[in-house]
């Protein structure tokens, strides 16, 4: 499923951005009263110096709409990632503010629309669990209610029939291994996703289980099933909390 985005490229880009301000291909152009050449500023789209600064009188204003526009064209992004790429061109804060909220009015960004795109994506193509979206969403200076939001919107039930999608696709590759490795490996793979070790250990279980029982050399007697104790003992679960942390896989 392809990220949604509040924002708008191509035409539409050049139709929001008109209400936003002036074109971004109007700016920076002038003649060179030195040599009757024509040239383009380019200082708003990148650079580290403040708009304006030695170019002969940008306006600052419209140096950071180019800024933005810029970066929505490449794609969806939060009102803080644009506060911090204005930032980082030393555009002046209360420029900064007023360019970013009437992109909010004309919702150029849109935090709590690019919130739910972003769970939807992640979470059905990454197989992400709600721990690890929050995270991520976090990172990106989303506010804590709208994550909040655009999280609730998975279940519990959710996040079980995807942790079963991801091991169901690994437990055949995992054949022939010793059983605890087998059970570190598959709880490892939830984990690094944000699924707590509770959800993770059962649902491991339970695909080891339906895969088929283990052979002599691979952990307990086959006919005896799998044993919770011996299988799922404590050193295996302390090796899984160890990497129960989620690193964007």
């Amino acid at each position: 499923m392809p990220l949604a985005s509040p924002a708008v490229s191509g035409s539409g880009a050049a139709g929001a951005a008109g209400a936003a301000g002036p074109q971004p291909g109007a700016v920076g152009t002038r003649r060179s009263s030195a040599t009757g050449t024509r040239r383009t500023d380019r200082a708003a789209a990148g650079g580290t110096t403040a708009p304006g600064a030695g170019d002969g009188g940008v306006d600052p204003e419209e140096a950071a709409r180019q800024i933005c526009l810029r970066l929505l064209a490449a794609g969806p992004r939060t009102r803080a990632q644009l506060a911090g790429a204005l930032r980082r061109r030393r555009v002046p804060d209360e420029i900064a503010e007023a360019v970013l909220g009437r992109f909010a009015e004309v919702r150029l960004i849109d935090d709590a629309a690019f919130a739910q795109a972003w769970v939807e994506t992640r979470h059905h193509g990454r197989g992400l669990a709600r721990r690890a979206l929050s995270a991520e969403l976090r990172q990106r200076g989303v506010a804590a209610e709208e994550v909040r939001a655009a999280v609730g919107s998975l279940g519990d039930a959710d996040e079980l029939a995807t942790a079963r999608r991801l091991v169901a696709k690994r437990v055949g590759a995992s054949r022939g291994r010793p059983l605890p490795a087998r059970v570190r490996h598959l709880v490892g793979i939830l984990a690094r996703k944000g699924y707590p070790a509770g959800l993770a250990y059962q649902v491991v279980r339970k695909a080891l289980e339906q895969d088929g029982p283990p052979g002599a050399e691979a952990g307990p007697d086959p006919d005896a099933g799998l044993d919770l104790d011996t299988v799922f003992g404590p050193d295996i679960a302390a090796d899984a909390l160890a990497g129960d942390e989620w690193t964007g896989g």
